[in-house]
């Protein structure tokens, strides 16, 4: 049963590559090697070769890394609660990581059957993008490059710094593509699922043993770990989640917080429907993509210059 109110930390890898090639502060890369270590599985979101946002089951960490950073896309499911059902009726050691309203289902998919060796942890949900929005804007910037769109980094921490939330695209001719475009649409609110207007995980309490998440708000928390490189919100939600905690500690640079020095908005309450997103799809199904770049996704002058002098200055410091 989960607690009333998690226990709050602040988490950093103690290795900086981790945490390089994490998108907060690597408490992922913890759990789940704890996990494969243990001869266990891991299921969690992976980008295809094709660019399609699925959940994917790994027992190596060379599949597992592939689940690493954020997909701002909702994750097609498919056979994954069976796969999960299967490796736990198997005696297997199982992490699963995603939304809490998947933690959620897998929940009650099982039912409580033979459960005790799964381990859930959910992230901290701003909202679920229809894949169909991704699907256009992927299709855009392939048109506009004359050229394939082969990998996505949904927040390039390496270039621009944690803070910066900036798309970048590897075309298939090997250059790169910097983009706000659906980091603009996303936060806007207007291609969420109309679910996401209503959940009820949008608080403290979430279905997960363990809820991760950037810790915005660390330079009040714990100014100690900010260094704009990434540092994990961990919400510790039950005996077992606390359970496993312990025991990946000494991989981890960790301080407990102040659950109210770590509030942000989605463990407060859903967001509203936005005034603009009746319009926003109408104008989806009535014009093509381009249009909505410019009227919606458009970035101001202001930050491209910022975004590209941030760049500037870190070839330069390299």
């Amino acid at each position: 049963m989960n607690w009333d109110i998690p226990k709050t930390y602040a988490v950093k890898h103690i290795d900086s590559n981790v945490v390089e090639a994490s998108r907060s502060g690597g408490i992922f890369t913890a759990i789940s090697d704890y996990i494969l270590e243990n001869n266990g599985v891991v299921y969690g979101c992976v980008l295809t070769e094709d660019l399609k946002v699925i959940h994917a089951r790994a027992e190596n960490s060379l599949v597992r890394d592939k689940m690493r950073g954020s997909k701002y896309v909702q994750s097609h499911l498919g056979s994954i609660f069976k796969d999960v059902k299967n490796d736990l009726n198997m005696n297997k050691k199982v992490l699963f990581s995603g939304t809490s309203c998947q933690i959620k289902g897998l929940r009650n998919f099982l039912n409580g059957t033979n459960d005790k060796n799964l381990i859930c942890v959910d992230i901290v949900c701003h909202g679920v993008p229809s894949p169909l929005i991704w699907k256009k804007y992927i299709e855009w910037h392939e048109k506009k490059a004359g050229c394939k769109v082969t990998d996505v980094n949904f927040r390039n921490k390496k270039e621009f710094g944690w803070r910066d939330h900036v798309e970048t695209l590897k075309l298939e001719s090997d250059k790169t593509i910097n983009s706000t475009v659906f980091t603009r649409l996303f936060y806007k609110h207007d291609i969420l699922r109309p679910c996401c207007y209503e959940c009820p995980f949008k608080s403290v309490i979430h279905p997960g043993d363990i809820t991760i998440a950037d810790y915005w708000g660390i330079e009040k928390a714990c100014p100690e770990l900010d260094d704009n490189k990434g540092v994990s919100l961990v919400l510790i939600n039950n005996s077992k989640g606390d359970e496993i905690f312990n025991k990946v500690k000494k991989q981890l640079v960790w301080k407990k917080t102040k659950i109210e020095d770590s509030m942000q908005p989605p463990l407060i309450s859903p967001f509203p429907i936005p005034k603009s997103r009746t319009q926003f799809w109408n104008d989806f199904e009535s014009t093509d993509f381009r249009y909505i770049v410019k009227k919606y996704g458009k970035e101001d002058l202001k930050k491209r210059v910022l975004s590209t002098l941030v760049l500037i200055k870190r070839k330069l410091i390299k």
